[in-house]
C-alpha cells in the first residue's frame, strides 16, 4: 500500500534524479574520476529504469491523475524531465561506447520531446480556468529549453557518421532552445512580478534558470565541434558569442538564486527538508561545471576549465546529500506528498 501511494502521488519532474546523477556521472568522467563516473552511471540507469515503470504504473492505474498534472501549469512542464533525463544518460552511455543505447534513448526522447513541445503550451493556451495559466509559470518552465538542449547535446555525442548527418539536429535545437529560454525568462519574471510570490511555491526547480543556460552553453560548444558544415560555418561566430553571454548570465544567477533560498528558508520560515525539487538544483550545479569545462576547452580558456574540474567536487557533495536525504524520506513513514508546483497553486 506504501508503495501503491507513493507511486500515485509521483511528482512528474522525478526524472531529474536521472537528470542530476547523470551529469555528476560525466562531469566526474571529465575529471579524471572514472570508478565515480562508473558508479554514478549505474545509480542514473537504476534510477531511470524504476521511474519508467512508476510513471506506466501511474498512467495506467490513474491516468486522469497523470494527465492533469499535463496540463497543470505548475507541473505540465515537469515532464521534460523525462526528455533530458534520457540524454544526458544517453550521452554518457555514448561515452561509455554505447551508442546503439545513445540512439535509441535519443529517439525515444525525441519523439516525447515533439509531444510535450506543442501538446502543453496548446494545453495551456486553451485551458478554461478561472486562473490564467501565467499564474501558474516558475521553475520548471525552463525544463522546456533543457530538454530542448539535451536533444542537441546527445545527436553531438553519436559517432562521427552520426554526429554529422545529425549536425543541422545540433544546430537547430540548439537555436530552438536559446530562443525558449528569452521567451520562458520573460514569462517567469512576469509572473513573479506580476502575481503574489509564496514563499512555499519557489522550490528549488528555480535553479532550472540557470541550469537552462548552462546546457545552452554545453550543446554550443557541441556543436562548435561537429565536422566542418555551412550550417556550422554560418553560425560558429554566433555560437561562441552567445555561449560566453550565456555562460557569464548564468555565473550572474547563481548568487540571486542563493539569495532567493535564504529570503525562502530564512527570512521566511519555509522548512528545509526533502523535495523532489531539490534534483533540480543539483542538475544545474552539476551542468554549470560541465558547461565551465566544455566552454574553456571550446574556446581554448584555461581558467574555466580549471573553474569547472574544481566545482564538480562542490556539486558532488550537494548530489550526496541530496541523495541521503531522499532515502532517509524512502525509508520515513509514507503520507501523501503533494508536489511543490501544486502546493503553490
Amino acid at each position: 500500500m506504501l508503495v501503491r501511494s507513493r507511486v500515485r502521488q509521483l511528482d512528474p519532474g522525478y526524472f531529474a534524479l536521472v537528470m542530476a546523477t547523470g551529469i555528476i556521472s560525466i562531469a566526474a568522467c571529465a575529471v579524471g574520476a572514472g570508478v565515480l563516473s562508473v558508479v554514478l552511471l549505474a545509480i542514473a540507469i537504476a534510477g531511470y529504469v524504476i521511474l519508467v515503470i512508476a510513471y506506466g504504473w501511474r498512467l495506467a492505474a490513474w491516468p486522469r491523475e497523470f494527465l492533469a498534472d499535463a496540463v497543470e501549469p505548475t507541473t505540465a512542464f515537469a515532464f521534460f524531465t523525462f526528455v533530458a533525463g534520457s540524454n544526458v544518460l544517453g550521452t554518457r552511455l555514448a561515452a561509455a561506447g554505447y551508442p546503439t543505447l545513445t540512439a535509441a534513448l535519443l529517439a525515444v526522447s525525441g519523439a516525447a520531446w515533439l509531444a510535450l513541445a506543442y501538446a502543453v503550451p496548446l494545453a495551456l493556451v486553451s485551458r478554461r480556468a478561472d486562473t490564467p495559466a501565467l499564474a501558474g509559470a516558475n521553475g520548471t518552465w525552463f525544463l522546456w529549453t533543457v530538454g530542448t538542449q539535451s536533444i542537441a547535446v546527445a545527436a553531438g555525442s553519436l559517432p562521427p557518421p552520426a554526429r554529422a548527418r545529425l549536425a543541422p539536429v545540433v544546430i537547430g535545437c540548439w537555436a530552438v532552445g536559446v530562443v525558449l529560454y528569452l521567451l520562458v525568462a520573460g514569462l517567469v519574471l512576469t509572473r513573479l512580478l506580476r502575481y503574489p510570490v509564496d514563499p512555499a511555491g519557489v522550490t528549488p526547480a528555480y535553479w532550472v534558470f540557470m541550469g537552462a543556460t548552462a546546457i545552452s552553453v554545453v550543446a554550443g560548444a557541441t556543436a562548435l565541434r561537429l565536422p566542418a558544415g555551412p550550417l556550422l560555418a554560418a553560425t560558429r561566430p554566433l555560437i561562441a558569442g552567445l555561449s560566453v553571454v550565456l555562460w557569464a548570465f548564468g555565473t550572474w544567477l547563481i548568487p540571486w538564486l542563493v539569495g532567493l533560498g535564504v529570503w525562502r528558508h530564512i527570512v521566511r520560515k519555509v522548512p528545509l527538508r526533502y523535495e523532489p525539487a531539490l534534483w533540480s538544483m543539483v542538475f544545474p550545479l552539476g551542468m554549470y561545471c560541465l558547461a565551465s569545462t566544455s566552454l574553456g576547452t571550446a574556446v581554448g580558456v584555461r581558467w574555466l576549465v580549471t573553474l569547472g574540474r574544481d566545482g564538480f567536487w562542490a556539486a558532488l557533495a550537494v548530489w550526496a546529500v541530496v541523495l541521503l536525504a531522499m532515502l532517509a524520506s524512502l525509508a520515513g513513514p509514507g503520507r501523501p506528498a503533494t508536489p511543490a508546483g501544486r502546493a503553490s497553486a
